[in-house]
């Protein structure tokens, strides 16, 4: 089987395992069911921007041309850093945009990948934001209207939980199994600022998360497609937007955003 066009991040659906679509020129690959054969990925140097279609010889924040890494609101600064943003302002890059994605309903959460981190997204982003993070177990621990309100309880909590994924240690599977996220999903409204308490949702619902592994590598080396053009090997198993390629080497789609390829599957 053959398949080609420009790499976007997989889609997501929560089942168990997870399952993952990528579309590649309009046809929809079930990922799940290359899991155990042999796959070989092709790029010849062709990148279009996923924001404008332009081509570029270089791929910005995971798929943009320049321009659109510098113009185009979806790479504003609130989106790595959420309590900058000022949507509820009436400002940023684009406030059509930013009224339509970020003076929106967010949630703060607790997802438990190999620590137990918070983090800021959508509430329309859930699951999809902890799958793509590659976590096992999450929970929401507030709710607010818009996204400045969210990344001000995150930059809160950051003082008692880590913002990070050691994506290496997600990838081994490697668990801190002693952590208890109910337990630290219930405190964490003694180390919510006063003033924002009010969004503290107490009790909601554990998501765990399961994902199409045949096996876990016991150490990770990341490839790319920039530095070795044909990537080929037995696909064990996806994680967050990792496919895991056997011996260790795993590749990382999402980072590959607008890249051209030729999929072969044997």
């Amino acid at each position: 089987m053959n398949y080609e066009g420009n790499l976007r991040k997989m889609r997501t659906e929560l089942s168990s395992p997870v399952q993952y679509t990528l579309l590649l020129n309009g046809t929809s690959l079930i990922v799940n069911e290359l899991v155990g054969h042999q796959i070989k990925l092709e790029f010849e140097g062709r990148i279009n921007c996923i924001n404008c279609g332009r081509l570029t010889k270089k791929s910005f924040s995971q798929g943009f041309c320049y321009p659109c890494f510098i113009k185009s609101p979806q790479n504003s600064e609130c989106i790595i850093h959420p309590e900058r943003c000022r949507a509820h302002l009436g400002e940023g890059r684009d406030p059509a945009w930013e009224e339509q994605h970020h003076l929106q309903p967010h949630i703060v959460y607790l997802a438990q990948t190999d620590a137990i981190k918070v983090g800021v997204t959508r509430s329309t982003q859930v699951p999809t934001r902890w799958i793509d993070q590659g976590a096992w177990k999450a929970a929401t621990i507030a709710s607010v209207p818009y996204r400045y309100l969210a990344g001000a309880i995150e930059v809160a909590l950051k003082a008692n939980f880590t913002d990070k994924t050691n994506w290496r240690n997600m990838l081994k599977n490697e668990r801190k199994n002693e952590l208890n996220l109910t337990s630290f999903q219930q405190n964490a409204q003694d180390v919510i600022p006063e003033e924002f308490k009010e969004y503290y949702t107490p009790n909601t619902p554990i998501t765990e998360i399961e994902y199409p592994v045949l096996e876990y590598p016991k150490k990770v080396k990341s490839v790319l497609l920039s530095k070795q053009p044909t990537i080929k090997g037995r696909l064990t198993g996806i994680r967050g937007q990792y496919w895991m390629l056997g011996d260790g080497r795993v590749f990382n789609v999402r980072n590959h955003g607008g890249y051209y390829i030729q999929l072969s599957v044997a």
